[in-house]
């Protein structure tokens, strides 16, 4: 675990709370030194992921959560300060690019159902209008992964991360990965009527 998540995480009202239902809290982490970087086990968590959840914090102080999903490969990772992905136009309601601009605080949740592994990311994000940063969207837009135009890029820079225990998140497979398991199965299943025909 990269110690800047608790470093700035661990409020003092978190470790009150702590203190109230534990008996006990976690150490005091004390000041924020630097960020962390991403190593290659998360760069390479991000680059497979095929969605994410990205929450912001809007201009009156709500917060929002939102989902965004494309071909493996999609979140991308510059560098072991940065994250960055294509966004396309949606539903034109703009809350996530419209709190940026205002508080670019955001944190991330990758999630990988099958393993029943997370990975949680704090950062700061920066939206890049892509008429203007055409060299952005050529690094970041997956070739044949969405028939919309981009409209943005989104890039993240890294704060601070943590990965999180297995408990309690359900496993979930893709129609894909299904398919995968699946195929050999029917496959066997279909030889087997076969050699069932043949004999009658």
């Amino acid at each position: 675990m990269a110690r800047e998540f608790l470093r700035t995480l661990l409020t003092p009202s978190v470790r009150d709370a702590q203190k109230r239902y534990y008996g006990r809290a976690y150490p005091d982490q004390g000041s924020v030194t630097r960020p962390d970087e991403l190593g290659p086990d998360e760069v390479e968590f991000a680059r497979a992921r095929d969605s994410f959840y990205i929450a912001t914090i809007s201009e009156n102080g709500w917060p929002y959560v939102q989902h965004r999903g494309g071909p493996v490969g999609f979140l991308t990772s510059p560098t072991a300060r940065e994250l960055a992905f294509a966004d396309y136009g949606g539903n034109r309601q703009l809350i996530s690019v419209g709190s940026v601009a205002k508080n670019p605080r955001v944190c991330l949740f990758l999630m990988d159902y099958p393993a029943r592994t997370r990975l949680k990311v704090l950062g700061t994000a920066e939206v890049l209008d892509a008429r203007e940063h055409p060299e952005q969207v050529a690094a970041t837009a997956p070739v044949g992964g969405h028939a919309a135009e981009v409209e943005r890029v989104v890039r993240i820079t890294v704060h601070s991360f943590d990965w999180n225990c297995p408990k309690f998140i359900t496993p979930r497979f893709t129609s894909e990965e299904v398919e995968a398991v699946v195929a050999p199965l029917q496959a066997k299943i279909a030889e087997l009527e076969t050699k069932l025909r043949t004999r009658t």
